[in-house]
């Protein structure tokens, strides 16, 4: 018994390994195009369920794109109404598995494709000129895949030899509400366990082709694990956005209101499947059928709830808005990607655009931190106020953020990227830096700005004029690059970024000058110090906003 059980176990590990073999194989060849699916979400609702769909047929996991659509909706790339439609898309994606699984694996010799799949995948993964290694993944793992499907298969004992075990499930499986319930949760539990619906779903269809369980009881344990599958983004939205934890949580409505409708309708239903799909699966002697009838109910099932569901996503993010309320005088100071990291190993590409849009954030904090430093600086009569601790507080923020993000882009596994993305970790981590160089740079200022009315220095009003076009180019620097953020910089951007450069270096260079001929002249010395401080200060963020620039240029 153990030595069975240890065989199920091993099995259903190759089965896992080569199902993330196989999806990271599929998002390193074909990430750039998952990301531009994604632009679709916004369309409307139908573009939001066929874009959950589409992803979750194509990385084989519904998890995985749920727990990306709870993280998206947390750096806000998603509203509530738009994430619900792709969580409900994903429902139905992730049923192709359930058919790759119940065509090929059980009505095809598995491991006459798998070992072949195998070997023609290595070559591709060996040769590096072929430049073809994220297929040979994608194809080894496909066939490890099946070859784990296989040895569970081989694993599982034959009913036939055990009658104690069949007795034992007839005493359980019934046509009422308690035996419905009970497989329900069974199939819930199965797949918190496993971590994977589809790795559930595997063996499920492996209990029932061996005689174990009938269809009925089968199609109770797949509802099962529809509910299962939500826990992993419940787990994810811990500690996330109000949004995320709504999100999450209105997969899990989806799910429950489908398994809920379903218990009203399951005979009939079935009755449906069996007559949709070939052969009499409730005959005596047709375990053979129900990997087919299985997969058919769990994709019917899935595009009715789907259908029902579509035309009340508003009214479901009314229900989640008032489960999940908003915080109220909680609001912290403190910068988190707690919910990415935890999540890393889901998906890593398609997480590069929550990235993108942390460091539109963080672009935007710095932008604004400069213009109150120059509002200040350029009022000489108008009171300091807190803005010393304004921008301080805002200072440590960027801090928090750089600190995070690089966390995140460094545990990123490379190996797991196409080249193009893992080239843009690089180019991320760099911006992010800059960006909280930026940031120090204008909490420096800002202190000038405070020395300069607590010490009543006398800065001649001409010079602080002459500041005005210096502070001009360097705010419109910062413009420039927040408006190129998220896209690849042509050559002639990155030569009017250049032009920009050169004209703040021209400007510094004769603020200097002035400065050095006003001291000549009897200047107050301290005051002209400051005045070179702000100068060179102004300048460096012009440093840095040009290797934002050329970041951008080199990948992204």
């Amino acid at each position: 018994m153990i030595y069975t059980i240890l065989q199920i176990v091993g099995s259903l590990g190759l089965f896992l390994f080569g199902m993330r073999t196989m999806s990271d194989g599929i998002q390193k060849a074909a990430g750039e195009r998952l990301q531009a699916i994604l632009n679709f979400m916004t369309v409307n609702r139908f573009a939001a369920i066929f874009t959950g769909f589409a992803i979750t047929a194509i990385i084989q996991s519904s998890s995985a794109t749920t727990v990306m659509v709870v993280s998206f909706v947390n750096a806000g790339l998603l509203q509530l109404t738009q994430a619900i439609g792709v969580i409900m898309g994903a429902n139905i994606g992730t049923t192709v598995t359930g058919w790759i699984v119940a065509i090929l694996g059980f009505k095809v010799k598995i491991s006459a494709m798998a070992l072949p799949a195998i070997g023609i995948g290595l070559p591709l993964i060996i040769i590096k000129k072929l430049e073809k290694e994220e297929v040979g993944e994608a194809i080894i793992g496909f066939g490890i895949l099946f070859l784990g499907l296989s040895f569970l298969k081989d694993s599982v004992p034959d009913i036939k030899n055990h009658p104690e075990i069949l007795q034992f499930l007839s005493n359980l499986t019934g046509s009422g509400l308690g035996p419905f319930l009970l497989f329900v949760m069974v199939g819930t539990l199965l797949t918190i366990v496993v971590q994977s619906s589809s790795a559930a779903m595997a063996i499920t269809l492996t209990m029932a082709y061996a005689g174990w369980i009938d269809f009925q009881t089968a199609a109770a344990i797949v509802l099962g694990e529809n509910i299962g599958t939500t826990v992993t983004a419940y787990l994810a939205s811990i500690g996330t956005s109000v949004n995320a934890r709504r999100a999450s949580r209105a997969h899990t409505l989806f799910n429950v209101f489908g398994v809920f409708w379903m218990m009203i309708f399951f005979r009939p239903f079935l009755a449906m499947i069996n007559m949709m799909v070939p052969g009499d699966v409730f005959a005596p002697g047709s375990a053979n059928l129900i990997p087919s009838h299985l997969a058919m109910f769990h994709t019917m099932f899935n595009i009715t709830n789907t259908i029902i569901c579509s035309f009340f996503i508003k009214q479901i993010a009314l229900v989640v808005t008032t489960l999940v309320p908003e915080e109220k005088g909680n609001v912290s100071g403190n910068y988190r990607l707690k919910y990415i990291s935890a999540s890393l190993q889901d998906t890593p590409e398609l997480y590069l655009l929550t990235i993108k849009k942390e460091l539109a954030k963080m672009t935007s904090i710095v932008s604004e931190m400069f213009d109150r430093f120059w509002e200040v600086f350029d009022h000489p009569d108008k009171k300091m106020g807190g803005e010393v601790e304004r921008l301080k507080g805002m200072e440590d923020f960027t801090d928090q953020m750089q600190e995070e993000i690089t966390r995140f882009l460094s545990s990123c596994s490379l190996d797991s990227m196409n080249k193009v993305s893992a080239a843009n970790v690089y180019s991320m981590m760099r911006i992010t830096n800059e960006l909280e160089s930026i940031g120090d740079g204008c909490y420096n200022l800002i202190v000038l700005a405070e020395r300069r009315y607590k010490k009543k220095l006398k800065i001649d009003k001409e010079a602080v004029e002459d500041l005005r076009p210096y502070a001009d180019l360097v705010h419109e620097f910062l413009e420039f690059i927040t408006s190129h953020l998220n896209a690849h910089l042509s050559r002639q951007d990155l030569e009017v970024a250049q032009k920009i450069e050169t004209k703040i270096n021209k400007r510094r260079n004769t603020l200097k000058k002035n400065a050095t001929k006003r001291l000549q002249h009897g200047a107050e010395v301290k005051a002209e110090l400051l005045y070179i401080d702000v100068v060179r200060h102004v300048e460096r963020i012009g440093d840095h906003c040009l290797n934002v620039a050329e970041s951008l240029r080199q990948v992204y």
